[in-house]
């Protein structure tokens, strides 16, 4: 692996993005699950500059905060589009070139923005990032925000011995898998989809919690909204969701941008309440336009926000608020 040399722009980042950068190929589909078929015509296939990382990186950025990334790409066509993408854009993109090339996935994504996402895991297990690479970027951060790429996990020593706030995103997680254990009981704010865990969803949100170093647990679940679990909270309360500014046409980086609005309402000191409901803003503006990370939520549109204090009454949320026994019953996302 090489280095990427660069000089030193920014004396902090208010957000320090650790890991998945990648390139999604997004394939329309006339429904998913699809039908078993030797071959089928689709609209064109695109390829987009994706994965969470990289939208976690575009998305803060694009709301104003200093934000740093450090990742591994490929000397390969894929690495440079990554490269191209975060030119210009206020990332402080610091990439080693690693030789088993940049991350894939190709995406099914249906005619009501549903996708159905196949992940090219080829990091390997014994790759690690040196030190000299990413811990002056880690002096500089007052927030790191770790994908779930293997090699991040080494980073957690080194973020707890200079103190530093940390948050994650598990995806789908059931709950069970071993490679997000360690990322949910090692960071500050863990968000997950209640996609894996199902009605397991609040058992594994309190497991995070009690077992764990989080001061809060944040379930999204697509058109149901959001479930906050906070240190003082007996069990999950709900958010409502957020109508998009628009059709609803790719899904693809909602989770993303939910995490981008939620982490900018903590650097202006909002509630846990209050950033979900800037999270649930931030996604759905994000299912509004095709492919991932293509249109990103802005400051204005956040700050316009009110808070819970001037926000009017709730409508009724789909799933009433779970009890200590009773599961969350998701809506898919």
């Amino acid at each position: 692996m090489t280095f990427q040399q660069v000089s030193e722009p920014y004396d902090a980042y208010d957000v320090l993005v650790v890991g998945g950068s990648g390139v999604d190929t997004v394939v329309p589909v006339g429904a998913l699950p699809i039908p078993l078929t030797d071959s089928s015509a689709v609209p064109p296939i695109r390829e987009w500059v994706g994965h969470t990382g990289t939208g976690v990186a575009l998305g803060c950025a694009a709301l104003g905060l200093t934000t740093g990334f450090v990742d591994f790409i490929g000397d390969d066509h894929h690495g440079s589009l990554v490269r191209e993408r975060m030119a210009a854009t206020g990332v402080d993109f610091r990439p080693l070139i690693s030789p088993h090339g940049t991350r894939r996935a190709v995406n099914l994504v249906a005619p009501d923005g549903r996708r159905m996402s196949f992940y090219d895991a080829r990091d390997p297990l014994d790759l690690r990032m040196p030190p000299e690479h990413y811990l002056p970027a880690l002096r500089r951060a007052r927030h790191v925000h770790l994908s779930i790429t293997h090699f991040s996990r080494f980073l957690y020593d080194d973020i707890e011995a200079l103190g530093l706030p940390v948050s994650t995103d598990l995806h789908d997680w059931d709950g069970l898998t071993e490679h997000h254990r360690e990322f949910a009981l090692r960071s500050d704010l863990v968000f997950l989809s209640t996609a894996g865990a199902g009605e397991r969803i609040a058992s594994v949100m309190r497991e995070i919690l009690h077992e764990g170093r989080a001061e809060a647990v944040i379930a999204t679940a697509g058109a149901g909204g959001a479930y906050v679990l906070g240190s003082d909270d007996r069990s999950p309360r709900p958010v409502p969701a957020v109508v998009p500014p628009g059709p609803v046409v790719d899904t693809n980086g909602a989770g993303d941008a939910f995490t981008c609005g939620f982490l900018y309402g903590r650097h202006l000191g909002r509630s846990l309440e209050d950033c979900a409901r800037l999270g649930a803003v931030a996604g759905a503006h994000a299912c509004t336009s095709p492919g991932t990370h293509t249109t990103l939520v802005g400051p204005d549109v956040l700050r316009a926000v009110p808070t819970t204090a001037q926000a009017p009454a709730a409508p009724p949320h789909p799933t009433a608020p779970p009890g200590a026994d009773q599961p969350l019953r998701p809506t898919p996302p």
